[in-house]
């Protein structure tokens, strides 16, 4: 999957068209208005006009920035998980690769005695047990809020961890997951109470999808239905519009940043070779390093005769 950068900037830009005080400035929202409708000649009815064109712009704004955001995070379960299975996957390959690397590179300096290829061989052994700084110790193993990740955990208490089975969640656990996110968004609350409420329930709803957790995304589904109904949208002054686009404006800028550096990382880079079948790509992988370990095999052999 690749993030949807274009549909999203185009949908996003689209609300974000700034709208004047006036009718007259209404029109760049809305530009079948000018339209004979009756209505033109009560000063009170089209003086509204341009806040319910507004209105309108602010809704279809939310709607973008919601799916938006469900894009970012559909891609990001994917990098994470591509990252968990790519590392426990390959990690041994990548591992054995590099120990080749200096073997053949010790066994060409025995050979030779020269001193460049001795200090070659020299770097490639270092390059098997790289010394870790304090900061590579820990990273990838402790989250700021929950604490130590499940395979930290593991290591620590013998304990198996599960990894996860897919790359991508299921269709099914995806279809739940956009419902409930569209259904759910704190961006749709009108206050702080209801806003709080959303975000507790949102958070469940992403580490249930990050599992792919089907059954915990249905209870989800049914404890949404089952809660309170939020009162509907009443419209808004032209002031508090603006504002609110405004703000949309700038959650959008933030999210393309995000969208950007997950794309441009290293997995995410890897994942844009396949983006319809990413857990193959695993696969593929798999069988490019067994080769070159193979050839690497050979190479040493034929190296110490």
């Amino acid at each position: 999957m690749t993030m949807p950068e274009a549909q999203q900037s185009e949908s996003l830009s689209a609300a974000e068209e700034p709208v004047a005080e006036g009718t007259g400035a209404g029109e760049a929202l809305d530009p079948g208005a000018g339209t004979g409708t009756g209505e033109g000649a009560d000063g009170a009815t089209a003086g509204a006009r341009p806040e319910d064109r507004l209105e309108r712009a602010v809704r279809a704004a939310e709607q973008a920035l919601i799916e938006y955001e469900i894009a970012l995070e559909t891609f990001r379960v994917e990098v994470e998980n591509f990252s968990r299975l790519h590392h426990q996957k390959l990690g041994p390959m990548y591992t054995r690769l590099d120990e080749l690397e200096a073997e053949i590179a010790e066994a060409q300096a025995a050979r030779t005695g020269d001193a460049e290829d001795i200090l070659r061989a020299q770097e490639a052994r270092a390059r098997v047990m790289p010394m870790p700084g304090v900061e590579e110790l820990f990273h990838g193993w402790m989250d700021s809020e929950e604490g130590l990740f499940p395979e930290a955990e593991a290591m620590l208490t013998d304990r198996p961890v599960r990894p996860p089975q897919r790359v991508r969640p299921s269709e099914e656990a995806r279809r739940l997951y956009r419902t409930l996110v569209r259904k759910a968004h704190p961006d749709l609350a009108q206050d702080e109470a209801e806003r709080k409420r959303r975000d507790e329930f949102i958070a469940k709803v992403n580490t249930a999808y990050g599992r792919g957790d089907e059954a915990q995304l249905r209870e989800l589904t049914e404890e949404w239905a089952a809660g309170p109904t939020p009162e509907e949208r009443r419209p808004s002054r032209s002031e508090e519009l603006y504002a609110r686009l405004e703000w949309l404006a700038q959650r959008k800028e933030l999210l393309s940043f995000a969208a950007r550096e997950l794309e441009e990382s290293a997995i995410g880079s890897m994942l844009r070779l396949a983006p319809d079948d990413p857990d193959s790509l695993l696969n593929d992988i798999a069988e490019q390093l067994l080769a070159q370990v193979a050839e690497k095999e050979a190479e040493l052999m034929a190296l110490r005769g």
